[in-house]
């Protein structure tokens, strides 16, 4: 099962390597289309959805309210739980709030994985959940989320945890997360001494790489160069009027051609922002400046912003040569390294590696007030497990699942 699931990062990539989704859990209507396109009426991989669970958003707290017996009937008979927390609460780029009610959630997570008692729980969030959280106001709050985490699933679960930089297993971006794993303590899983999944994960890194034709560190060219506008053409786009996107033409990397996986049809979301010509004209001459000056992947310092009228600290052009910064859910945080623009959905997805054949559903942006209630698909992406990672850790975790059961073989 998939809490907290999003569009389905996670899922996509515990499915490719050969776990068995049984349903998602996902609120937000944006994210579960997007979710329901790929992975429940999906092409290639499919939930085996329980005929007692309608098939839309819920949030844990409904779903717990509605079908509680059910998921007492599931308790100890689920392999995997995946899925985390929303991190928004959470994170530097926020404004990690210590009472933010996202953070909550980690409560209600909790309660749900001892209503289910599954065999391992699999958790990601963002390197942030690690830090303390400190109030400096009338009511002071002083809390550590991943201690509160490993406390609480330690009562039932052997608990490993540590921080990952993405980019050094084949994601084309600096991403550093958090990762949990839990196994059930009733099922014998306490590995030996040296033996957890993170040395696993390290040293089976380089041979899942090789078998997909990958080096550990991947550059933001290399992952998206074929979606050059020059390169590749631009045309209407399909799914918003008035709007060009980018055209669909051969890959060129070997990255590239992972993340076409055989499709061959028009690569969807690859709709571009209509910039006005000053807008254009400003993104060229920072461009120019940032390559000159060194500073790519780096946001502008305070001269620059101010030369250039930009009030964002977090603007920054990638480095055609290094993996991305850490992808975001606001479009305008990253220019293209040798185009005058911001990227494309698509162009996210990819620094994400998510497959071209993989869907986005819903508004591309929203802003205001509904930025804290809608995910458009920006922020799907930005949100998502990348499902690379996601799939070495199914295959790891596997090998778990799986010696487990071979051992409860030979002891029937």
């Amino acid at each position: 099962m998939d809490a907290f699931a999003g569009c389905g990062g996670l899922s996509l990539g515990l499915m490719r390597a050969g776990w068995k989704g049984l349903f998602a859990i996902e609120k937000d209507l944006f994210a579960f289309e997007t979710l329901k396109a790929n992975l429940i009426d999906g092409p290639r991989f499919q939930y085996d959805w329980p005929e007692w669970l309608e098939r839309k958003p819920w949030t844990i707290e409904s779903l717990m309210a509605a079908h509680g017996a059910d998921l007492q009937g599931l308790r100890g008979k689920v392999d995997l739980l995946a899925g985390g927390p929303p991190c928004q609460g959470f994170s530097s780029a926020g404004r990690r709030k210590p009472g933010d009610p996202r953070n909550e959630l980690v409560e209600r997570y909790l309660e749900f994985v001892e209503a289910v008692l599954p065999c391992m729980v699999l958790i990601e969030n963002v390197r942030g959940i690690t830090y303390d959280f400190v109030d400096k106001g009338e009511d002071a709050i002083r809390r550590n989320f991943a201690n509160e985490l490993v406390s609480r699933l330690g009562v039932h679960y052997h608990v490993y945890t540590d921080t990952i930089r993405c980019s050094t297993f084949g994601v084309p971006q600096q991403r550093p997360r958090f990762f949990l794993v839990g196994m059930l303590k009733a099922s014998e899983m306490r590995l030996p001494l040296g033996d957890d999944p993170f040395v696993r994960m390290h040293a089976q890194r380089d041979r899942f790489l090789d078998q997909r034709g990958l080096k550990a560190r991947v550059s933001s060219k290399q992952a998206i160069s074929d979606l050059e506008c020059d390169r590749a053409g631009v045309g209407p786009c399909l799914d918003s009027k008035g709007y060009n996107a980018i055209l669909t033409v051969t890959p060129r990397t070997n990255y590239q051609r992972l993340m076409r996986d055989g499709f061959t049809g028009v690569v969807s979301d690859t709709r571009l922002a209509r910039h006005r010509p000053h807008i254009v004209e400003r993104f060229g001459k920072i461009i120019v400046e940032c390559r000159e000056a060194a500073r790519l992947n780096v946001q502008l310092n305070k001269e620059m912003r101010e030369r250039h009228g930009i009030k964002k600290m977090a603007t920054r052009v990638l480095d055609p040569a290094l993996p991305a910064p850490t992808i975001t859910s606001m479009p305008d945080d990253l220019l293209h390294y040798s185009e005058p623009r911001t990227l494309t959905v698509r162009e996210n997805a990819r620094l994400q590696t998510f497959p071209d054949w993989f869907v986005f559903k819903g508004k591309y942006t929203t802003g205001g007030e509904r930025r804290a209630r809608e995910v458009p698909r920006f922020t799907q992406v930005a949100n998502a497990v990348p499902p690379l990672i996601a799939e070495m850790w199914g295959e790891v975790l596997m090998q778990y699942h799986k010696a487990r059961a071979a051992s409860h073989q030979l002891a029937a």
